[in-house]
């Protein structure tokens, strides 16, 4: 049974120029013990998604469908006072940018012991036991002395861990983990991230990871999810994606990798175009006016989510045998498209190896 369940979540923005659908439809479960990673390029819902998750969006935003069943209980039932004795408690969140999710005017420790207190009834004097404990087990060296260290006292690494140490202050079931490797360098990168898989290990602890770095995914995710333009176009166990990738978008993301096996005469994939505005999305499929493999069809239908043969979601119609009942005609081009995916599709399971690999 998943832990977290998310299902045909739709957050929307109501703005002077109009209604943004910042999230549509999105639908996908959390296993206990479990890493699903979600990516896909700035601005196609991730970060909102899993501020959803948290119940954080703030006005102009709005969560206007679905459902968030966390343990059995859907949180979007709950009131606030009700959701905040979850929030930090039950799920825990790192956010994207640590100097501007700490405080600057409190101390590291008091910022951790505070997450304590907030949900434990103990005094200050176990909370900040409590807040030294954390910070030696996310590698802070002297950490009685760091507990009164300010943030801006801490380099981008360090300031990093005491969001984890936070994070977990509590022993959540669930963390969420927004860009958790953002303006870090490589080295330091790795160190967060071999910190939070040793923890989720430790705690069997549940991780839902949003980034755009396939490499974060390759070396951290179970399962994953792609999203684009505020939709879920494919979904499945990380091996199978970086193996075979099914969507033209998700393969070229995998395309778009340099790795140490890329040859001075190969060229990098490049998808043309961006992501598009959410005030005016296509008619038909969303990535159509960006992709390579798309015909006619694609620009008068929406295509859904569907299930194919060895189990992922795909949300294509080089994938979707339907396309009989619309014309039978445009059967054997998405077949000849599908083979052709198939071909391209060959040299990302090296760009997946590399990029595990490198990670």
């Amino acid at each position: 049974m998943a832990l977290l369940e998310v299902k045909d979540l739709r957050t929307v923005f109501h703005t002077s120029e109009g209604l943004v659908t910042a999230v549509d439809g999105v639908t996908f479960s959390v296993e206990a013990g479990r890493a699903l990673g979600i990516v896909g390029e700035s601005g196609c819902g991730k970060s909102v998604t899993s501020l959803s998750v948290m119940r954080l969006i703030a006005q102009p935003g709005r969560i206007e469908g679905g459902s968030i069943t966390f343990d059995g209980q859907d949180l979007l039932t709950l009131s606030d006072d009700e959701m905040r004795k979850i929030r930090g408690k039950s799920i825990a969140m790192i956010f994207q940018e640590p100097m501007t999710s700490l405080n600057p005017v409190f101390t590291v420790g008091a910022q951790i012991a505070e997450a304590v207190t907030t949900h434990e009834k103990v005094d200050d004097a176990r909370a900040k036991d409590r807040a030294v404990e954390m910070l030696e087990k996310v590698g802070v060296s002297l950490a009685r002395q760091r507990f009164d260290a300010y943030p801006h006292e801490m380099s981008g690494g360090m300031r990093q861990r005491i969001m984890i140490a936070m994070a977990l202050a509590c022993d959540p079931r669930i963390l969420i983990a927004d860009e958790p490797t953002t303006a870090l360098d490589v080295t330091i990168q790795a160190q967060i991230l071999e910190l939070l898989k040793a923890l989720a290990a430790e705690r069997h602890l549940s991780l839902m990871l949003i980034t755009h770095d396939l490499g974060v995914i390759a070396e951290m995710a179970d399962d994953v999810v792609v999203m684009y333009a505020g939709e879920i176009v494919e979904s499945a166990p990380v091996l199978a994606l970086f193996e075979a990738p099914a969507h033209p978008y998700t393969r070229g993301l995998l395309g778009s990798i340099p790795t140490l096996r890329t040859g001075k005469s190969e060229k990098l994939t490049v998808i043309p175009g961006s992501v598009p505005n959410p005030l005016f999305y296509p008619g038909g499929c969303r990535f159509e006016p960006r992709c390579p493999s798309a015909f006619p069809l694609c620009r008068e239908r929406h295509p859904a989510l569907a299930r194919v043969p060895d189990g992922r979601l795909v949300r294509c119609f080089l994938y979707d045998e339907t396309v009989r009942a619309v014309d039978p005609a445009l059967l054997p081009v998405a077949r000849e498209q599908r083979a052709a995916a198939a071909t391209a599709a060959a040299p990302a399971t090296a760009t997946a190896a590399a990029a595990t690999s490198s990670t």
